[in-house]
């Protein structure tokens, strides 16, 4: 029997990708590392490498569907069965739409969406006949809730979901054990703000509130050994983003025209000249995280309630128990008042600890 889960993650290079190899290498992973910059490569292997795990450099880009399944040929030759595959890889345009280039409009799709197809693909190859697996695709509340400026990116985001979702009644029809959930993360402390192609006038910066990547990382390891779950929403920004569009699209669509240029730009005039990795990916090794730590936040109440549901629960029994003893202790009720009276006082009690 292994003693090691294998797990293959793309983007893993950097960002939040960088940030849960680091997360699963901590937990005696054997890993898979794909993205297209070498040297961030070997930086994430050495880390592995630090916690006594296995690591698997893979330098190719996901927009190639053959490199992903000869990648993942090679990761079940050299460390084993796939368990879970993690889609992280990523890359972007800051730019009003009417700026775009059909060419940059297919680059981010082929990365951010069918990336993310392929990679699935070959999971899915090699998980179904065993029966096994986990897949989790990294998303994001712009799923939901496109902004401006970052067309491409939010549109392969919306694309993922519509994937995910018919791939999800896929497996239930098929009555597999094979899982997919979708993690749909908020403003998140990346290198990629100095990476993406901008045509800003200022420096780009995520909307805040900032959260570190070690919160996505946490919310991806816990989402992989917990995939039935259909979707986590790592911080209450995403919740507020997801649900806010659910019920008032338009007035967001207009308060996003007058907020969401600033929001996204910050103190620096842009070099319009600088390098990107929109095509090419930029050399060294840059790590987790981006240039915003005096900003971003290391925890998430939000991701804490979602990964601990059973406590709430519990609480919320212990309260309702509470609440029983209490009514049933007072005198002059009839036993029919007394259960109505435990019944209201129980819904409270639930509504109060999953707030």
């Amino acid at each position: 029997m292994r003693s090691r889960e294998v797990v293959v993650i793309t983007g893993a290079s950097a960002g939040a990708g960088r940030a849960a190899v680091r997360e699963f290498a901590r937990h005696g992973a054997s890993i898979g590392l794909i993205a297209r910059g070498r040297e961030g490569l070997e930086g994430a292997r050495r880390e592995v490498e630090a916690c006594g795990g296995k690591a698997l450099v893979l330098p190719l880009d996901v927009a190639d569907a053959a490199a992903v399944e000869a990648a993942a040929e090679q990761v079940e030759k050299e460390l084993g069965p796939i368990d879970i595959w993690v889609n992280d890889a990523m890359t972007s345009v800051f730019s009003p739409v009417k700026e775009m280039t059909a060419e940059e409009y297919k680059r981010v799709t082929e990365v951010c969406y069918l990336g993310y197809v392929y990679g699935t693909i070959s999971a899915l190859k090699r998980m179904l006949p065993r029966d096994r697996g986990s897949i989790v695709l990294v998303g994001s509340a712009l799923a939901y809730r496109s902004i401006p400026l970052q067309s491409a990116y939010c549109a392969s985001k919306h694309a993922i979901l519509g994937f995910y979702a018919s791939l999800r009644s896929e497996l239930f029809h098929d009555h597999s054990n094979v899982h997919v959930t979708m993690v749909q993360m908020p403003a998140l402390n990346t290198p990629q703000f100095g990476w993406v192609k901008s045509r800003l006038p200022h420096k780009a910066q995520p909307v805040p509130p900032i959260y570190q990547p070690e919160v996505a990382a946490r919310a991806i390891y816990y989402a992989a050994h917990h995939a039935e779950r259909r979707e986590y929403y790592p911080a209450w920004s995403s919740v507020k983003a997801i649900y806010g569009n659910k019920i008032i699209p338009s007035l967001l669509d207009h308060y996003l025209a007058r907020v969401g240029y600033d929001a996204q730009q910050h103190d620096g005039p842009e070099d319009p000249s600088r390098p990107n990795n929109l095509w090419e990916p930029l050399p060294g090794d840059h790590g987790a995280h981006g240039t915003f730590d005096n900003r971003a936040r290391s925890h998430s109440t939000e991701l804490w309630a979602e990964t601990h549901v059973n406590l709430l629960g519990a609480a919320a029994l212990v309260g309702f128990a509470a609440a029983a003893v209490s009514s049933f202790l007072k005198p002059g009720r009839s036993p029919r008042r007394k259960l109505h009276h435990i019944w209201q006082q129980g819904k409270r009690q639930l509504l109060r600890k999953t707030a």
